[in-house]
């Protein structure tokens, strides 16, 4: 078994988790590594690797849901299942306590043939395609959680012509946009009123951000529909996927979101409930 292991940079268990889990793995035959960036940043030199993520048949995120994150972005598609540990608050992606991290290793290893009781849950990511006005070429990403365009200027809106299927929508002007997964409805697309959807589900959902104008309505579209962004105004706007920059776009910049053919490939020890993670996440009563 080859391991990659993907730790929160800021959070001491995590390091501690990366030393014991490799410990553990290398004394019964498997390999383990991580980034030679993230082995420095944390003090563990000596299980940075060059070998990509890509080549690991699993992967292993310790810490929360951004560093699940980070996990699937580094495997850039590729059909690698992770364990999420969840090292800091509840989150909607790490499944494990670190307590349980051995053993679910141990199910793990063992497949679900021979007694190990897991499977693995797919989530649906989306493809992120910039074509800029003045380059032929194109730029490509891809999200678990969302694209967004957004201001950079504080104090102003933004306008964004929207597409859908090629076919003209609207323009808003507004803070940004936010083109979310299901599993995304719960991050950025929550906090701009947009709408809770279940991970299982399949779907694109277009939110504005605080949009000045009177249709402020999140979108819930097929993913087979494809949703084009183009910026018409001439105030600097920011791409980020999944939280992170990713691109700075001006006058006459398009982007294209689709729903992407790769899955993100969570392996899960118990059905998990969405509606009482939910329930958990923001405390609410029963009646």
């Amino acid at each position: 078994m080859r391991v990659f292991m993907v730790a929160h940079l800021e959070r001491a268990e995590a390091k501690m988790l990366a030393r014991s889990s490799a410990a553990w793995l290398t004394s019964r035959g498997h390999a383990a590594w991580m980034s030679v960036g993230d082995a420095v940043a944390i003090g563990l030199d000596d299980l940075g690797s060059d070998e990509p993520p890509r080549s690991a048949d699993l992967v292993l995120s310790l810490g929360g849901d951004g560093t699940m994150l980070r996990a699937v972005q580094l495997l850039d598609g590729a059909d690698v299942p992770i364990i999420g540990v969840n090292v800091g608050l509840l989150g909607y992606l790490a499944e494990v306590e670190p307590v349980d991290l051995e053993r679910a290793l141990e199910l793990f290893i063992a497949g679900p043939d021979n007694g190990g009781d897991w499977e693995i849950e797919r989530r649906m990511m989306v493809d992120i395609v910039v074509q800029r006005v003045d380059e032929p070429a194109t730029r490509r990403w891809r999200a678990l959680n969302e694209g967004v365009i957004e201001k950079e200027e504080p104090g102003h809106t933004i306008r964004l012509q929207v597409k859908i299927d090629g076919a003209p929508f609207t323009t808003y002007a507004a803070d940004g946009m936010i083109v979310a997964t299901p599993t995304g409805s719960t991050a950025y697309s929550l906090s701009a009123r947009g709408p809770v959807v279940s991970p299982r589900h399949r779907a694109l959902l277009v939110t504005p951000v605080a949009a000045h104008m009177l249709f402020d309505r999140s979108l819930v579209l097929d993913p087979d529909e494809t949703v084009e962004i183009e910026v018409i105004g001439h105030r600097p706007v920011a791409l980020s996927i999944d939280g992170q920059p990713a691109a700075k776009l001006t006058e006459g910049d398009t982007v294209l979101f689709s729903a992407s053919a790769s899955t993100a490939a969570f392996v899960r020890f118990e059905r998990r409930r969405f509606h009482q993670i939910l329930k958990t996440k923001f405390g609410l009563a029963d009646r």
